[in-house]
């Protein structure tokens, strides 16, 4: 049976833009008069994510949300992806979406640690920064190197491919699945976001597979942390009570943990000149899904302050 879909009580407005050369599919809501609001979603997501969060908004924003390279409807490299591509990419939209004063970005997970990077190393750019459950990774050795890269090795002889789904509703099935806090209808929003159908009813994933590999470097905690020690905009760490992502951390620390399970993001947020932390009760990782209005109330103040 046919399923309720989400509603959006903000329409988008869907752009294709020439970033460094590839093309990039970028939504916005609001007027380009309002304050620029730029925010980047996680790993295997896309721009239209964010959709419930915008709704939540009660102030008039300018948002814009790329589908990062290689996600969504933007371009793929065959060659693979590299971290900093994002940084890039980020100051070229910077550029042409809000080049004539300092930016406020928003990032879930994996681009939560896109703007943190930004902010630390184009800090005159960045008025406020917002990081949904983006606090790094757990730090790795050097000597992990050697294993690192032949994974990689390995990973790149056989590339992944994305599976088929029986329909869009089975996409939205597996969000769901995922994270059962996604209600119905937000899942079946997202899945046509997230796929596209095939001639034949199936549907398929639209962000490159590539994504799934493994990365061939370690994770220096020293790097990051000297970043994020030059970062000068005021910073909003947001976590989640149910992620999984904190735990992560904590079960990988860089020194001496205590019994909270937020110790590991609060040790790295204490290299933050300006930074502070704030909990979303009832939500997990997505707790931009689960959660929009919650989120939408710690961020916004914070944003307009």
């Amino acid at each position: 049976m046919p399923q309720e879909v989400a509603a959006p009580r903000k329409p988008f407005t869907s752009h294709f833009v020439d970033v460094r050369g590839e093309r990039h599919h970028v939504l916005t809501w609001g007027s380009p008069q309002s304050p620029p609001l730029v925010l980047l979603h996680g790993w295997m997501d896309v721009g239209a994510s964010f959709q419930f969060l915008v709704d939540a908004l009660a102030g008039d924003w300018y948002a814009i949300a790329p589908d990062l390279r290689g996600f969504g409807r933007s371009a793929w490299q065959p060659q693979g992806y590299w971290f900093y591509d994002y940084l890039a990419d980020l100051e070229a939209l910077v550029d042409r979406f809000a080049r004539d004063e300092p930016v406020r970005l928003v990032g879930h997970s994996l681009g939560g640690n896109i703007v943190m990077n930004y902010a630390g190393v184009r800090p005159a750019r960045v008025d406020r920064v917002v990081s949904l459950e983006g606090f790094g990774i757990p730090a790795e050795a050097a000597d992990d190197a050697p294993r690192k890269v032949a994974k990689w090795l390995d990973a790149i002889a056989t590339l992944p491919r994305s599976r088929p789904y029986a329909s869009l509703a089975a996409v939205a099935d597996h969000l769901q699945k995922k994270n059962p806090r996604l209600t119905r209808d937000r899942a079946e929003f997202l899945a046509q976001h997230w796929a596209r159908a095939l001639p034949d009813g199936r549907a398929e994933l639209i962000s490159d597979p590539r994504h799934k590999m493994p990365f061939p470097h370690v994770y220096r905690i020293e790097e990051a942390v000297a970043v994020w020690r030059n970062v000068t905009a005021p910073v909003l760490w947001v976590a989640a009570t149910e992620s999984e992502i904190p735990r992560w951390l904590e079960r990988h620390p860089e020194g001496n943990a205590g019994s909270d399970g937020l110790a590991g993001v609060r040790r790295r947020l204490a290299h933050i000149r300006d930074g502070r932390l704030a909990l979303i009760a009832d939500a997990g990782h997505m707790l931009h899904h689960d959660q929009p209005a919650a989120v939408a109330a710690q961020m916004e103040p914070f944003l307009l302050a």
